[in-house]
């Protein structure tokens, strides 16, 4: 006898299966989807009139990829998960030339600028100045980010799944009000307790809702062919926001206070993220598009094989756990990737502790963004030339040297040696963000990349959330950065080891085949 929930259930698709294809964590694809039956189609047209999605057509051009025969159709199927926003607007601005990828980027940019800076950038200049108002050591002040890491592990895991279902639209709507409103609570901390609540729980929880995983994965969706050439534009951002926001907060912390430092950045986070999150959309195939702006007359003659192929390859949450590239992937950038954390938040203080200004500290971290903004774009087109892994182990060893050269440059208290071995950072830094989504994307293909992503975040961060805490622990009981900054580079050194072990693994199916 059927129950009375039995339509409901029918319309939402059958229950997910342990088909490898089909997982627990995603609703059962469009294009494999059993049709409704007529009374369930009936009811749901009368309640939505206009959405039925057994009056859905799929894309004309399924139709061209399969009589190309080419890999997977359901490449260019609507995905689960589409969102209710009319596709016309969209079709409309590719058929004039610009492909609506080309926003996002955008849109990428400005969230990273954004996340980027209200975690990290910014941390610097207010280290001095509330460690001295509230009687706190710099462990003590670091430590609400060493929470904040696991805090974005633990919110990572939900996150993925969700940009890979419903796109990353709401996410970053509700991300700008958190963070906004957070960043002016801090204004009124009194006590550590208070701190590590606003700035490691809920100032982290907005950033992950409009950061990186969001939108890094959101454009690899979108891009395939020229996907490290628009992750290295979009991931500009973060390095822009060393450019510009150290200086200018430090600025305004010496000319206001902190307390109303704080209050200015948090007006200025909300007003500039909030409006360009109503931009972002989830897969170019929810809107009848194809990723890298292919038109389905080029997709029709086969240009669009990489793009079918990354998604025919693609790999489930819980497939990629179980391939050792997935833990050599975490861990490489896990330990290569410690000198960001670290420098951002101890370089002022570091400096100043050598004998340099305040100013003078922060145009470092502005020295360092600057090279590592303006490669970002040239990382970016090498790795969609050359291997991602052999490009990683370059800069891995690149951030290794600059980590010893900048301990023996401060010591010397040479400038230009200073300028030198900062700008060398920079410019290892500039590869870090655009080769991770590459590699991780090229790994395990763009279908479910939100989820497995997600999966890998509370290893990296765990790996590097006690880094900053841990380097300012260490400067507590010994004195100077040092010992830290040498063991820094070891890693780095580690890093480079790992990635190039790593090899792109095969779904289950096709390494059977392959037997």
């Amino acid at each position: 006898m059927t129950s009375k929930r039995a339509p409901w259930r029918d319309y939402m698709g059958p229950r997910p299966t342990k088909d490898p294809a089909v997982t627990r964590d995603y609703m059962v694809p469009e294009d494999q989807r059993p049709p409704l039956p007529p009374r369930v189609v009936q009811a749901h047209s009368a309640r939505r009139p206009g959405r039925s999605r057994a009056s859905t057509p799929v894309p004309s051009t399924t139709a061209a990829f399969a009589s190309a025969g080419d890999l997977g159709a359901a490449a260019i199927a609507p995905q689960s998960g589409a969102p209710a926003a009319p596709a016309r607007p969209l079709i409309e601005t590719a058929k004039r030339g610009l492909y609506y990828g080309y926003y996002l980027v955008v849109v990428a940019f400005i969230a990273q600028f954004v996340s980027a800076g209200s975690q990290n950038y910014v941390t610097g200049p207010f280290l001095k100045p509330m460690t001295t108002e509230l009687d706190w050591t710099r462990s003590e002040y670091q430590l609400s980010r060493t929470i904040g890491q696991f805090v974005m592990a633990m919110i990572g895991l939900y996150v993925g799944g969700l940009v890979d279902r419903r796109g990353g639209r709401l996410l970053m709507q509700v991300g700008a009000v958190i963070l906004g409103a957070a960043l002016f609570a801090q204004s009124m901390v009194q006590t550590q307790w208070q701190w590590l609540i606003v700035n490691g729980l809920a100032v982290t929880t907005g950033a992950a809702l409009i950061g990186n995983l969001v939108v890094n994965v959101t454009l690899s969706k979108w891009f395939v062919e020229k996907r490290g050439r628009v992750v290295g534009f979009s991931s500009m951002g973060v390095s822009f926001a060393g450019v510009f926001l150290v200086p200018a907060v430090a600025m305004l912390v010496e000319e206001v206070g902190w307390r109303s430092a704080w209050q200015v950045f948090s007006v200025g986070v909300f007003l500039l993220i909030f409006p360009v999150s109503f931009l972002m959309r989830r897969a170019p195939e929810d809107y009848g598009l194809h990723p890298d702006g292919k038109s389905a007359v080029e997709v029709a003659r086969g240009a669009g094989r990489a793009a079918a192929a990354d998604f025919a390859s693609s790999m489930t949450r819980s497939q990629a756990l179980r391939t050792p590239s997935f833990y050599l992937i975490v861990f490489a950038y896990g330990f290569g990737t410690l000198s960001i954390g670290v420098m951002l938040a101890q370089t002022i203080p570091y400096m100043t502790d050598n004998g340099y200004s305040a100013i003078f500290a922060a145009n470092m971290i502005a020295l360092t963004s600057i090279p590592s903004m303006l490669t970002k774009p040239l990382w970016g087109y090498m790795v969609d030339k050359i291997d991602a892994r052999i490009l990683s182990a370059t800069g891995f060893m690149i951030n290794a040297v600059a980590m010893v050269a900048i301990v023996f440059a401060v010591r010397s208290g040479s400038h230009p040696a200073v300028y030198g071995a900062y700008f060398l950072l920079g410019f290892g830094w500039g590869g870090l963000i655009p080769l991770q989504e590459v590699v991780w994307a090229s790994f395990f293909g763009r279908r479910y990349l939100g989820a497995v992503r997600s999966a890998g975040l509370p290893f990296s961060l765990i790996v590097g959330a006690s880094a900053p805490f841990v380097t300012a622990l260490y400067f507590d009981r010994i004195g100077n950065y040092d010992g830290a900054f040498f063991a820094i580079a070891v890693l780095a050194v580690v890093a480079t080891l790992l990635i190039l072990i790593a090899r792109k693994p095969m779904r289950p199916e096709a390494a059977a085949a392959a037997l």
